[in-house]
């Protein structure tokens, strides 16, 4: 949630640069800034009409002491209305302070000026060309290996659960397992710290992270506790810090955590939500990082180079795309979409998504650190990325790796899997 502070100072800039998102913001900030006059002008009235309240208070108790009993009783009903227009006030103030929040919530992030312009993915920049293109890009889809390799069970899915909700499967078990030990061990080293949070989040939570309220269609919710099932461990990895004031030196925290992820995905249909293209439940290692607002770009870029050497380790096809302002998150000031290779597919699938938040989610937050210089409180910036999620990443893996022997196993998991190729004979 933007500062309508910022929105007042740098109306112009915030305008141009929400432009970038194709957005019309110049009524929405208006808006803002209408609300907030009204909210402080409220707050003003409410402040003269309780000092006055007070300073009649202070001498009815005097009347009294001097036996000016009729004047105190006077005093007494001023004091009461007072109280009264300042109870009204208050109420008035209240939905003020609501009504400029509405209005804030409906304002995105304001894209970074290396942003491109664009209305969605199709105006997205390339900014690393494809890398480790295979030879030979034509194959079986993933879903057919992996009812011919007896990895995973689409059908056994839907009757325990329905549509989506796939079952693994021996060593299409053991891929996954392989797959997160490898995430988890690589974000250890690299200096996060590993957390395993809760799978539900409560209200507060989901609305500090952006989750709510508009994508409130996308999160399986359980009404009897008002809990939702986690979307991306990023939601309670960086609530762990609402609230919280950090002090300058705590910099930078690195967190990680591996979660199972739940998404309704509303309204997907087609061939697009073919096998683990698009699915309601699937494994997913997050990093998060809370930085200092100097060095948050900077970390951006390390966090997508981490990344990228995931992906150079699984020895998969990639590519790295920057975001255009109309296809970046609500939340998001800049994004940069990891993408694996389909060969059977013959299609790009994004596996990783990492961005910088700058302060829009530490607003809502409330996420501050103490300035050692200046001793005052401001906003911290907030960072987070996929490495990664599994199902895209198990669809590159199997349809990119398969042959005439079985399907190849990546080096680097070796330790992990115990076996170097997934064979029929073993499945």
């Amino acid at each position: 949630m933007l500062l309508v502070k910022y929105l007042r100072e740098h109306t112009k800039e915030a305008i141009e640069g929400l432009s970038k998102r194709k957005l019309d913001a110049e009524g929405l900030i208006k808006d803002a800034i209408n609300a907030d006059d009204e909210r402080i002008k409220l707050q003003q009235e409410k402040d003269e009409v309780l000092s006055e309240s007070n300073q009649i208070s202070s001498k009815i108790g005097d009347l009294y002491s001097k036996g000016e009993k009729d004047e105190a009783e006077k005093l007494k009903t001023e004091s009461k209305v007072l109280k009264e227009k300042a109870g009204v006030l208050e109420e008035s103030f209240t939905n003020a302070e609501a009504r400029l929040k509405d209005i804030l919530m409906n304002i995105p992030n304001i894209p970074h000026g290396d942003v491109p312009a664009g209305k969605g993915d199709e105006d997205n920049e390339i900014f690393k060309e494809a890398q480790n293109m295979p030879d030979n890009i034509e194959g079986v889809p993933h879903w057919e290996l992996a009812e011919e390799y007896n990895l995973i069970d689409f059908e056994l899915g839907s009757k325990i659960t329905g549509a989506g909700f796939p079952v693994y499967l021996g060593q299409g078990a053991k891929l996954q397992r392989a797959l997160i030990n490898f995430f988890l061990d690589s974000a250890v080293k690299e200096g996060y710290t590993e957390i395993e949070p809760p799978l539900m989040v409560n209200e507060e939570s989901a609305f500090a992270t952006g989750q709510l309220p508009d994508k409130e269609g996308q999160m399986y919710h359980v009404p009897v506790d008002n809990l939702y099932l986690i979307p991306t461990a990023e939601v309670p990895l960086t609530n762990l810090y609402r609230n919280v004031i950090l002090n300058e030196d705590q910099f930078p925290i690195k967190l990680t955590g591996y979660t199972p992820c739940f998404r309704r995905e509303a309204g997907s249909y087609g061939k697009d939500v073919k096998g683990l293209n698009r699915i309601h439940q699937f494994d997913k290692v997050e990093i998060v990082q809370i930085q200092h607002p100097n060095e948050s770009y900077k970390i951006l870029d390390e966090m997508r180079d981490y990344v990228e050497n995931l992906l150079q380790q699984l020895e998969l096809p990639y590519r790295i795309l920057k975001l255009c302002g109309g296809d970046l998150g609500t939340a998001s000031a800049f994004t940069y979409d990891m993408e694996v290779y389909s060969g059977a597919q013959e299609k790009w699938l994004e596996v990783s998504s990492i961005s910088n938040f700058e302060s829009y989610q530490a607003n809502r937050l409330k996420l501050r650190f103490k300035d050692k210089e200046s001793k005052k409180t401001q906003l911290a910036h907030t960072l987070n990325g996929s490495a990664l999620a599994l199902p895209r990443i198990v669809a590159s893996l199997l349809e990119n790796n398969q042959s005439k022997e079985g399907i190849k196993v990546p080096k680097v998991l070796h330790n992990y899997t115990n076996f170097d190729m997934i064979l029929k004979s073993n499945s």
